[in-house]
């Protein structure tokens, strides 16, 4: 199970934090990623965390977006800054970018961030 929180409006050039709590099948062993769906568009990855804590980003986000993680709580994290119109969009946890198959998608949460 899968639930994030955290979305908002926010003005151009704000800041967000976004939360995902995670359960069942998805362990603190589990690479986890963040995406995100805009409208009238498909699921684009924006990053994954590691188990150990290290990350990767999508080039769109990089330096703007930070992901962590507290295993003993299964929950991680987006630190969003410097927020532009094009990150508009309702953003998911899930498993990392690299596994085959993901877990059913959670809720997620809007972000807007008007032009």
């Amino acid at each position: 199970h899968l639930a994030e929180s955290g979305g908002d409006l926010v003005q151009a050039g704000g800041s967000l934090r976004l939360s995902c709590t995670f359960s069942g099948s998805i362990s603190a062993i589990d690479t986890l990623g963040w995406y995100r769906r805009a409208p009238g568009k498909n699921y684009q990855w924006v990053a994954d965390i590691s188990p150990d804590g290290s990350t990767v980003y999508a080039a769109s986000v990089k330096g703007r977006f930070t992901a962590s993680r507290d295993n003993a709580k299964n929950m991680v994290f987006l630190e969003m800054t410097s927020l532009k119109p094009d990150d508009t969009a309702v953003y998911y946890c899930n498993k990392g970018r690299s596994y085959d198959v993901l877990e059913q998608w959670g809720p997620g949460t809007q972000v807007t961030v008007p032009s």
